[in-house]
């Protein structure tokens, strides 16, 4: 079964415009679960203009489902994901400023940092997962480095999807299936919605997991969290 992890930045993002605590981050998140949600992902980033370290903290020991904390691997970051010890970590190639991450890791060119990365959190017993696009060499290079999982990179997909769903998918599937045959395990995200989604999902049964923020709030101002939380668990059936 594809797990649905719901990432919370955005929910930060409402809070951090006014101050206070509203909307809770730690409640939206509790209730993501409740709703049905198996996962929460969070993306803390150097400025904290969403996430801020102190929720991860509070997150931490109230989440009964997977935690992923993705984000570039800053000796800060590291030392947030090695003291928290999420039962996931992803790995983006963001720079500080970055609005959103909008590309995979050159894990070719970055071997050698990534494997160190590698067995430090998997030293830890955190699970490891890279950001890469489709490149198929890179996605080799990524299993070198140790990772447990890769994360693919799907905003080229949502882009083209309204206009050629078939085009869409294809540079995807034959991705998801070089990872499968590494032996890695594979998660999906970026841009994945509601339109998209269930395509993806009908193509790659497989998938472990999708990570899922910016469109699942925004559908949540029209059709409620928990409503929204069932529709996209429906793309995944």
């Amino acid at each position: 079964m594809t797990k649905l992890s719901v990432n919370i930045n955005k929910i930060a993002t409402i809070r951090n415009a006014r101050g206070g605590n509203n909307p809770d981050v730690v409640k939206v998140a509790l209730d993501c679960e409740r709703f049905g949600a198996q996962g929460i992902t969070v993306h803390p980033r150097p400025d904290e203009r969403h996430i801020r370290r102190s929720d991860v903290y509070a997150l931490k020991p109230l989440l009964s489902t997977e935690f992923n904390i993705e984000g570039y691997p800053s000796p800060e970051f590291i030392d947030l994901v090695l003291k928290v010890k999420p039962h996931q970590v992803t790995l983006v190639p963001d720079a500080p400023d970055q609005i959103t991450s909008n590309a995979g890791w050159d894990t070719k060119t970055h071997q050698s940092f990534l494997t160190e990365l590698m067995d430090t959190f998997g030293g830890a017993g955190v699970r490891t997962s890279i950001f890469v696009g489709t490149d198929i060499e890179l996605i080799e290079y990524a299993a070198k480095t140790g990772a447990d999982r890769v994360e693919l990179y799907t905003e080229p997909y949502a882009t083209l999807y309204p206009k050629d769903r078939e085009a869409a998918i294809a540079p995807f599937v034959e991705a998801a299936k070089v990872v499968r045959s590494l032996g890695m395990g594979l998660n999906a995200g970026h841009d994945l919605s509601l339109e998209n989604l269930k395509y993806m999902h009908d193509n790659i049964p497989w998938l472990d997991e999708v990570s899922i923020g910016h469109a699942l709030v925004c559908d949540a101002l029209y059709l409620g969290l928990e409503k929204t939380i069932d529709a996209y668990l429906d793309c995944l059936k």
